[in-house]
């Protein structure tokens, strides 16, 4: 097995820790001695005789930029949770995702702060929402040896043994988007408009690297969320007028910028990155400047796509309005479901180290189509297990997240071939 960083994840030896809040016993799989793992059922058990395991979850809950994206996530996530144990379970044990539930604002010392506080008591977060929030827990995540699912994309993520992240990152998303519009409309010149730190940093990476391969004039421009004016970023798209913008920013950024360059003529094309849509920007001004210019790039299909996996989320979410916060928070679920599974059933220290040295053996993940299986694979180098395919969607009022399909997984020609040895943020 081969790690993705240098460490000591093979040598540690199993831990026994004295004291230790919650712990528990897995059948066949001997004693648990971590953190966050109850013999006592999970409150509100579906299976009173499971043990329990508690999972924490750190998202943008109220008044941060991703806040609509974030509730949905973490409801989502409670959903896929909830099902696996209607299920029976995992090992002889109740998942709660819902206990250890905290607000992030989308600010990274709220963000460390709220993690030291439900540390103690979680076994793994299985959300933790933002790039630059959890770079804030990164060396806690390590030294507290906490397996963690982050709620984004940066491809530093690909080189963390602590981190299970699901899907293509930003920039091989913001290549893949690149490409397209070369080939699509023959673009001559990019422009790059996203947030400071390594979401709009790993996007403007990608943008760069597909730019300088495409013979493209680039330019990069970085910005800041809750600024609701936007003037920097649209006097910068309209005066050099570049064939294409690509947005690395949240939904609310994406309609002031695009409804507003449009607004005053600007007539090229916008792709925006992951989560820079949310169907409710069809009830704002900016609706008709989105069909007309704007085009979505997405790491799987979005809520309404056609395979298992999303019909057991419509089905485990009943009633509710369509986001792709759900179909993000439960594709992110499915690689934790398979380490806990393969931790508890297979030879390794039942510590939160066993824990992550299992999630690093997993060479496929059961994604129920909603990623090839082989987008799960956490066993090797970098280079050779980023999953480099995106999607890419166009606006429909119709469609019930404001989106319709309109590629299927591909990778371009630059993410095909990047050699990817390091973050394409601050690498």
């Amino acid at each position: 097995m081969k790690m993705r960083k240098t460490g000591v994840l093979l040598a540690i030896p199993v831990l026994v820790l004295a004291g230790c809040r919650n712990s528990g016993e897995a059948e066949g799989s001997g004693e648990i001695s971590a953190p966050g793992v109850s013999s006592d059922p999970c409150p509100n058990a579906v299976n009173e005789d499971n043990g329990c395991i508690y999972l924490g979850q750190i998202s943008d809950l109220t008044q941060g930029p991703f806040a609509p994206l974030g509730v949905p996530i973490t409801d989502s996530i409670k959903a896929f949770w909830q099902q696996v144990n209607e299920d029976g379970g995992i090992g002889g044990y109740d998942i709660d995702v819902e206990t250890y539930i905290r607000d992030n604002l989308y600010n990274p010392e709220t963000h460390s702060q709220v993690y030291n506080e439900i540390e103690p008591d979680v076994l793994a977060i299985a959300q933790t929402l933002g790039s630059p929030t959890t770079a804030a827990i990164l060396e806690n995540l390590e030294s507290d040896e906490v397996l963690a699912v982050p709620a984004s994309w940066t491809s530093g993520w690909e080189f963390e043994d602590n981190i299970m992240e699901s899907g293509a990152p930003y920039c091989m998303e913001a290549m893949n988007a690149v490409d397209w519009a070369v080939e699509e409309s023959d673009a001559k010149s990019v422009m790059s408009i996203g947030f400071e730190g390594d979401y709009g940093g790993d996007s403007a990476g990608g943008v760069e690297a597909a730019a300088e391969a495409n013979g493209m004039d680039v330019e990069n421009l970085e910005t800041v969320p809750g600024e609701t004016e936007q003037e920097g970023a649209i006097s910068a798209i309209l005066k050099s007028k570049p064939d294409l913008v690509v947005l690395a920013v949240s939904p609310t950024e994406t309609a002031v910028i695009v409804g507003e360059t449009a607004a005053r003529g600007y007539q090229g094309q916008f792709i925006g990155i992951g989560p820079t849509w949310n169907p409710a920007l069809l009830d704002t001004p900016a609706s008709k400047a989105l069909e007309q210019l704007y085009v979505h790039s997405g790491p799987w299909e979005n809520f309404s796509g056609d395979t298992p996996g999303h019909q057991a989320m419509r089905d485990a979410l009943g009633d509710v309005t369509p986001s792709d916060g759900y179909t993000a928070g439960w594709v992110w679920s499915y690689p934790l479901k398979a380490a806990l599974e393969t931790w508890l059933e297979g030879d390794f220290s039942k510590d939160r180290a066993g824990l992550i040295e299992a999630a690093a053996s997993l060479e496929t993940v059961d994604y129920e189509g909603m990623l090839p299986e082989e987008a799960g694979n956490f066993s090797g180098e970098p280079n050779e297990t980023v999953f480099r395919e995106t999607v890419l969607e166009e606006v429909d009022p119709d469609a019930p997240t404001g989106m319709t399909q309109i590629e299927d997984f591909t990778a371009g020609p630059n993410a095909s071939d990047y050699e990817f040895t390091e973050s394409c943020y601050g690498g």
